[in-house]
């Protein structure tokens, strides 16, 4: 009999049997079902959380996940093997799930669907940007006014040679941009790679450059004669390169229907392209512009305008809650248009949330050491979190005995007060936790790690104060 089997018929049984199961895969952690009674197994949470093997639960994007670990995949086998399922992809599991799934959850599902894919990416270009900051942003070495780059020749190449990467993940961002969103959608992914491609051709003022090229009258332009297209490029920007691939998909699938087939090869490729690239230059890209700008003004005035300490409340304690629910995943593209205005301050709260929900997940480590499934799951949860990933140590820990996950979000609304009061702004995503600060601009290093240290001492000061008096039975639950 295998390691889990037992386990996996008890887990079966609880989310109401094999009739009861429309599609069930697996992540890098979890199980994800999607249920046809949701409600059966809502209801049983507290019996599933009990088995050994499951560190949490918890409904998302219309399925019921069960948090299991590293052994995920052993535990799904299982699982199949007992019930008799068919072993399904995450991508069949999320169809199945957008029968539950409300209106707003699938948009937000959406733009998950879009970003997460460019992800190690995105995280690849923000380590490689803390290291450039590190070696030649950071002026105190040497007599104290120095970079490394500047006292080191080697490293000055290596900087230089560096950006190649920074400069394709960042700058050609769109490129990536239109191809998940073109693949999201179900069109054709080179066209996508191609039409990012030409929001970022060389032939184009770059994007970094359009704001002075305003002022001074100078935005080159093709003269078509009875009218002109601005040859403005959109480097690094994620709204433009949305709507032009959703655009390019509308379009492309839309030809399918009328096209003949002998003509689909030579007919859709050509005008799906050239129709959405003269969207992209003359409506599209100018109109996503705007709103990307608007989106910036919004953001800079929520969090450094004059209610900034409440945004920073507001934000440091509702993101935690947002991943529960998934709205977190929007704030990806907010992050991209703010980076490409300069610094985003929203990363750095998000990286101290995650340093805070890990501080509270320790709290119970230490405090429930003798305890042999807290220790075991606090402990990884723990660690996790410090490296960006919250959801072992919220759904493990923290919203389990409930006064850990109260305490992490004071830490974080108290930390974020901090950050925003110094002005600190990052310069990439994707990098969270403690090692959140090489994305971090390097003269804000000082007032982001005082702000980190805050994240980990109120969490687990308060976990340690709240357990006297609300953590008496937890032992017994255990």
């Amino acid at each position: 009999m295998g390691k889990f089997r037992q386990e996996a018929l008890d887990l079966l049984e609880l989310v109401g049997g094999k009739d009861n199961i429309a599609s069930a895969s697996h992540c890098v952690t979890r199980l994800r079902f999607v249920l046809k009674d949701e409600k059966i197994a809502k209801e049983r949470a507290k019996d599933i959380e009990k088995l050994p093997s499951v560190k949490g639960t918890f409904v998302n994007a219309g399925q019921f996940q069960v948090i299991i670990g590293n052994s995920v995949q052993a535990f799904y086998d299982e699982l199949i093997q007992v019930s008799g399922l068919k072993a399904e992809s995450k991508e069949e599991v999320k169809k199945a799930a957008q029968k539950n799934m409300s209106i707003v959850q699938r948009v937000i599902a959406g733009l998950a669907e879009i970003f997460i894919p460019i992800l190690p990416a995105i995280i690849t270009g923000g380590l490689i940007l803390g290291f450039r900051n590190i070696i030649g942003d950071l002026a105190v070495f040497g007599d104290g006014t120095q970079t490394l780059t500047s006292l080191h020749p080697i490293l000055a190449e290596i900087h230089s040679f560096l950006w190649i990467l920074g400069e394709a993940i960042f700058h050609f961002l769109p490129v990536a941009v239109t191809w998940s969103t073109v693949k999201k959608f179900g069109g054709s992914e080179i066209l996508g790679i191609v039409l990012g491609i030409t929001l970022v051709s060389p032939q184009l003022l770059n994007a970094y450059g359009y704001a002075e090229a305003v002022q001074n009258g100078s935005v080159p332009f093709w003269n078509f004669g009875w009218f002109t297209i601005d040859k403005v490029g959109y480097q690094a920007q994620v709204i433009p390169a949305m709507l032009s691939g959703i655009v390019l998909t509308k379009i492309e699938l839309t030809l399918k229907k009328y096209i003949p087939d002998v003509l689909k090869l030579i007919v859709i490729p050509f005008t799906t392209l050239l129709v959405t690239v003269l969207l992209s230059y003359i409506i599209i890209g100018p109109i996503s512009r705007e709103l990307g700008n608007y989106v910036a003004i919004i953001f800079n005035y929520l969090l450094t305008g004059p209610f900034k300490i409440l945004g920073a409340i507001i934000f440091g304690v509702a993101y935690a809650p947002l991943v529960i629910t998934g709205l977190h995943h929007t704030f990806i593209a907010v992050d991209l248009q703010l980076i490409a205005n300069g610094g985003t301050m929203i990363w750095p709260l998000i990286a101290l949330s995650n340093i805070a929900q890990g501080a509270s997940a320790v709290a119970m480590l230490i405090i429930y050491k003798k305890n042999a499934k807290i220790k075991s799951i606090a402990a990884s949860a723990g660690i996790s979190a410090w490296l960006g990933v919250t959801e072992p140590a919220m759904f493990g820990i923290n919203l389990k005995y409930k006064f850990p996950f109260i305490a992490a979000l004071i830490g974080s609304g108290c930390a974020a007060v901090i950050s925003i009061l110094s002005g600190v702004l990052a310069n990439s995503i994707g990098i969270g936790g403690l090692p959140g600060f090489l994305a971090i601009q390097p003269q804000y290093w000082v007032p982001f790690i005082i702000a980190m240290v805050v994240a980990v001492v109120v969490p687990i000061v308060l976990t340690f104060i709240f357990n006297k008096k609300f953590g008496s039975d937890i032992e017994n639950l255990e």
